[in-house]
């Protein structure tokens, strides 16, 4: 079955850098798209970035655009984000998630019920 294993989360001040991995096993995943989201304590889950596993553009929340990267590295079968000039707001806990054959714009808009598999989450604090 599909395991995603995110790691790479920790405490860093504002304006800071992280980079979250998300290690995919259990299938071959040419036809998933993953995404990354987060939450926040006392609120929603919310889309961060999503990409296609083959390749193509990625989208972003506006709230990171220009800051995070999402990107995938198929020989490690692992999917990154790159995290930089952090802002307190940005602290939650950061979720890899994957949907097989996604069709239509709503995983790229990052609407959660598309995404099937999800991993354990890797906590981000970012300090001000």
């Amino acid at each position: 079955q599909v395991q995603l294993v995110e790691s790479g989360g920790g405490l860093v001040q504002a304006g800071g850098s992280l980079r979250l991995s998300c290690l995919a096993s259990g299938r071959t995943f040419s036809s998933y798209a993953m995404g990354w989201f987060r939450q926040a304590p006392g609120k929603e889950r919310e889309f961060v970035a999503a990409i296609r596993w083959s390749g193509g553009s990625a989208s972003y929340a506006d709230s990171v655009k220009g800051r995070f990267t999402i990107s995938i590295d198929n020989a490690k079968n692992t999917v990154y984000l790159q995290m930089n000039s952090l802002k307190p707001e940005d602290s939650a806990v950061y979720y890899c998630a994957a949907v097989w054959n996604p069709v239509g714009s709503a995983w790229s808009r990052g609407r959660t019920y598309e995404y099937g598999y999800w991993g354990q989450g890797t906590q981000v604090t970012v300090s001000s």
